[in-house]
């Protein structure tokens, strides 16, 4: 067995992460949009040559569970050479939905003629348009084909030349090209960046040293992960949470999961959960995987690095054509955003039987996806916007929620309403804090946000939100949180609108969203 010397462990975590961090710093400050330059939504991160994720910055956890697979995938489709980058994002050879593009660069090591495969260096990130029906390419779908461009591994960067074919067949599919374009060239700056970074660590320390750490933080990983499952009590833990509905049928769908903990391992069952729906709500199975990554290891509560070793210990099991493992071309939209959600509702749901000194009630299970798009007639330009709006975080044993911030599977921060209005035309008429949202308890669910947005021009609005029937649970006696609401108010009239919809909005509308709050924890003191 190979020993590691701990404060030398450590370090190399520190300066693994660094270079992922740094990478996320190259997109957000070349990147073009305001959904990468103000909400960071993207992510960053590092692979061995097997594709095994060893280090990753802080940014979006649905991103970095997923990623891996996006990775082999790339892995699979190429050989690759010095200043290669692959592209992808089909939902069903590694990626999630059609707006998260991930780009793969190659990390050689070596000089002169004789360069070696050593790693690879991807990123993440959520392109505000990609096409499909509707602006945004967050519609209430009924198929993957409707959503937008499918791009399958490519090599867009081969020998550090950009394959000019390939960017004009996508920007030729977006309705914000010139912005698509600026995004895509800040993922390879970003990629160069972190192949740049560890061809400096290795040039330092030695190939045979780094890799050595590398092993090591896998190995600890699974270790710790191993430890957290040991300490919960052997057995099978069951919970079930349930969907709205798809945005096409007010059918509820709903997600069962049960947790068996033997030594330490576990398996964790989806079996019962519904079929795939004909909405956009399915989830691929890098979703669900991502999800039970991102829950175990918050349970972990130490710096620990979340990396590949973290899943060795655990086995997913998830069903084919169901909601978390669906068939193609099954429409997927939703699925990253909303049902991953509800994943890891149900997975805290379980774990909180074996551990309720350490699982938190439900937060508010959606990510409130608005989007936006239409013509720009000062800017004489197309333009597509697209936000997710915070809510309520749930109580927790000894604390209370957080109020009107981002949640388990998304992190990223909100769009000011100073770059909003300067970029969009847009007015921001209401953005503060749904006081009372979060329910009673001992300790109390964090609140909901409210968010109202005047435009200023026609345009063709979408709203993928969930909890709007299906209150957050709360635990130990707590009341669950308050639902969220949709609504329009048009001429001073406001009219209620479902969880997900689409519609056509006039100039001078108003649209309304009100976020859930978090769940209770404990019986509120008399």
């Amino acid at each position: 067995m190979t020993t590691f010397d701990p404060v030398r462990l450590e370090v190399f975590k520190h300066l693994f992460s660094s270079v992922a961090e740094e990478m996320g710093m190259v997109l957000r400050r070349t990147g073009y949009s305001p959904n990468i330059k103000e909400r960071r939504d993207y992510s960053c991160a590092l692979f061995d040559i097997e594709g095994r994720m060893f280090a990753q910055a802080a940014h979006i956890p649905v991103h970095l569970g997923s990623m891996p697979l996006s990775v082999k995938e790339g892995i699979r489709a190429y050989d690759f050479s010095p200043g290669d980058v692959v592209i992808l994002n089909d939902p069903y050879h590694g990626g999630t939905h059609l707006p998260d593009i991930t780009l793969i660069s190659p990390i050689f090591i070596g000089e002169g003629g004789v360069q070696e495969l050593f790693g690879f260096a991807a990123n993440r990130a959520h392109h505000s348009d990609v096409g499909g029906m509707t602006p945004g390419s967050m519609p209430l779908s009924n198929e993957l084909y409707q959503e937008g461009i499918i791009i399958p591994p490519l090599k867009m960067v081969q020998g550090g030349v950009v394959n000019q074919g390939v960017m004009d067949l996508l920007l030729a599919n977006v309705r914000t090209p010139e912005e698509r374009a600026g995004d895509l060239r800040a993922q390879i700056a970003a990629n160069n960046k972190g192949v740049e970074r560890m061809g400096e660590l290795v040039n330092r320390y030695g190939r045979q040293e780094v890799e050595k750490y590398i092993s090591g933080l896998l190995e600890y990983a699974e270790r710790m992960t191993r430890r957290l499952i040991g300490d919960l009590p052997n057995g099978t833990y069951r919970f079930i949470d349930r969907m709205d509905d798809d945005g096409l049928s007010p059918e509820p769908a709903d997600i069962a999961v049960a947790i068996t903990i033997q030594g330490d391992e576990a398996i964790v069952d989806f079996s019962g959960t519904s079929p795939q729906r004909k909405g956009c709500i399915n989830a691929v199975y890098a979703i669900t995987l991502s999800a039970t990554q991102y829950v175990f290891r918050t349970l972990i509560g130490l710096d620990v690095p979340s990396n590949a070793g973290c899943l060795v210990p655990i086995e997913i099991v998830a069903p084919e054509g169901t909601l978390v493992n669906a068939r193609p071309p099954a429409a997927v939209a939703g699925g990253n955003v909303e049902t991953s959600q509800r994943i890891v509702d149900v997975l805290l749901g379980a774990l909180a039987q074996a551990c309720p000194d350490q699982v938190p009630a439900a937060s508010q299970g959606t990510m409130n996806n608005l989007t936006i798009g239409g013509w720009d007639p000062e800017r004489k330009r197309s333009y597509a916007y697209y936000e997710t709006i915070g809510g309520g975080m749930g109580a927790c044993p000894g604390a209370d929620g957080a109020d009107a911030i981002h949640s388990h599977m998304t992190n990223t921060m909100n769009t000011p309403i100073e770059a909003l209005e300067y970029t969009y035309p847009f007015r921001v008429q209401r953005y503060e804090i749904r006081r009372g949202s979060g329910g009673e308890g001992c300790f109390n669910g964090g609140n909901g946000i409210c968010r109202q947005i005047k435009l200023l021009t026609e345009a063709q609005v979408t709203i993928l939100s969930d909890r709007r029937r299906f209150r957050p649970y709360g635990l130990a006696g707590g009341n669950p949180g308050q639902c969220g609401s949709n609504a329009v108010i048009r001429k001073g009239i406001e009219r209620t609108l479902p969880g997900k919809v689409t519609l056509e909005i006039q100039a001078g509308d108003v649209i309304s969203i009100f976020t859930p709050g978090g769940g209770g924890y404990g019986k509120k003191k008399v």
